[in-house]
């Protein structure tokens, strides 16, 4: 039976591995019930950022996850701690513009050097401008930073924890090899470039045009620069239009009736779930629901009026995608430097079984047998294999490949 002539329920549940969203989505759920109960949703704004860790790491070895992870922690949290600064120092709208292009030019390299996947600086260049609009009516601004760290603290623990338990059901499938970087050279300062002036283009577009909440429009610029194609980034920007709308009409029946501060912490939290879930699968999909999270918890950080915001964040979009589009469009790259190519560290079990005919074989590592299409989970099939007989050896290549990967290390 072909993978589409089976029910959309049961094609859901085994061919989309629902882990990297449900550790995400403890990652956030842990200090977010725990502000709901202290009366503090003000401060799930923090959280929700140092949560967005656990998105990095995707299927890749505990211990690059535990690098990547803890490195993503460190541009998260530095983001959201010089938003607060900006803040507190009142920084003409301007000013932000510009801090937020000078770090777009500074994380942009950093990133592809360490090879973090999601790719490029946009989370950071988030978090930057949205904690710098909405911390100087905060309070608390130390014990906000210090929620953000924890929580993304506690991503990298839930990441560790998840990754070594399924290495150690796998018989330790995950091939631990270098993850290259996604550039270097003349081609990493070009891009990176690219997002100071496309961030800097939107940003005071914006601004001359009196919408609020800039820090959305320079997100939209960033998003189609991390494409690898021209077409991959128009493809990208339609998308971030399209779910942002879908996701505004989803927001307005959720903010317009005024719902308590209670109820919207429970919809930020529950609204992570399938945004990660579809993120990597359907972009426009995932911010049908990342949209109104972001909306319901700009809310609770700084109340106003939910048409403004809904209008504002329209527009935003549509500014910061036509500028992103542009930029990438008009400033090529050039040839890219010469770069050694490393294996990429993607388990069988996570990635290759959604893509691959039903009708293979794979080695489940919750049955210990090879089985002939996709009848178990995603998380616990390994392959897919030409036949029965390598399916059965699943393990023991595996280990062969981890062996040979540590050797040529000790080399």
């Amino acid at each position: 039976m072909s993978t589409l002539a089976r029910p959309p329920i049961r094609r859901f549940v085994t061919d989309i591995d629902h882990l990297p969203a449900a550790r995400v989505f403890v990652g956030l759920a842990i200090p977010g019930l725990v502000l709901i109960a202290a009366g503090r949703t003000d401060l799930l704004i923090y959280a929700v950022f140092g949560s967005f860790t656990g998105m990095y790491g995707f299927a890749e070895s505990p211990r690059q996850r535990l690098i990547h992870q803890s490195e993503a922690a460190v541009m998260l949290v530095g983001a959201v701690g010089a938003g607060i600064l900006l803040a507190r120092l009142h920084a003409s709208p301007a000013v932000l513009v510009s801090a937020v292009a000078a770090f777009a030019a500074v994380a942009s390299p950093i990133t592809d050097r360490l090879g973090l996947r999601p790719e490029g600086p946009f989370f950071g260049i988030f978090a930057f401008g949205a904690i710098a609009m909405v911390a100087g009516t905060q309070p608390d601004p130390l014990l906000a930073l210090v929620i953000c760290a924890c929580t993304a603290v506690l991503c990298v623990a839930v990441g560790w924890f998840e990754s070594t338990s399924r290495e150690r059901r796998a018989g330790a499938c995950v091939l631990r090899t270098t993850i290259p970087p996604h550039r270097t050279g003349r081609v990493s300062f070009v891009q990176a470039g690219r997002y100071a002036l496309a961030v800097s283009i939107s940003g005071g577009i914006g601004l001359l045009l009196g919408v609020g909440h800039a820090n959305w429009a320079m997100a939209g610029a960033a998003v189609p620069l991390a494409a690898a194609t021209s077409r991959d980034r128009i493809t990208r920007g339609l998308h971030r239009v399209v779910g942002t709308f879908i996701g505004l009409a989803v927001t307005a029946p959720l903010l317009i009736p005024g719902p308590s501060p209670e109820m919207l912490a429970l919809a930020i939290i529950a609204l992570l779930y399938p945004t990660e879930l579809f993120m990597a699968r359907h972009y426009a999909v995932a911010l049908g629901f990342f949209t109104p999270l972001i909306m319901a918890m700009t809310e609770l950080a700084e109340p106003t009026d939910p048409l403004t915001m809904l209008t504002d964040r329209a527009v935003d979009t549509v500014i910061g995608v036509a500028v992103g589009i542009a930029v990438a469009l008009l400033i090529r790259e050039p040839a890219a430097d010469s770069v050694p190519t490393f294996e990429t560290p993607v388990c069988e079990a996570l990635h290759t079984g959604g893509m691959a005919d039903d009708n293979q074989w794979y080695y489940c590592i919750k049955h210990h047998k090879a089985e002939q299409g996709k009848t178990c989970w995603y998380g616990d099939r390994m392959g897919p294999y030409p036949d029965q007989a390598t399916a059965e050896q699943a393990l023991e290549i595996a280990r062969a490949r981890n062996k040979a990967a540590d050797d040529a290390e000790d080399d």
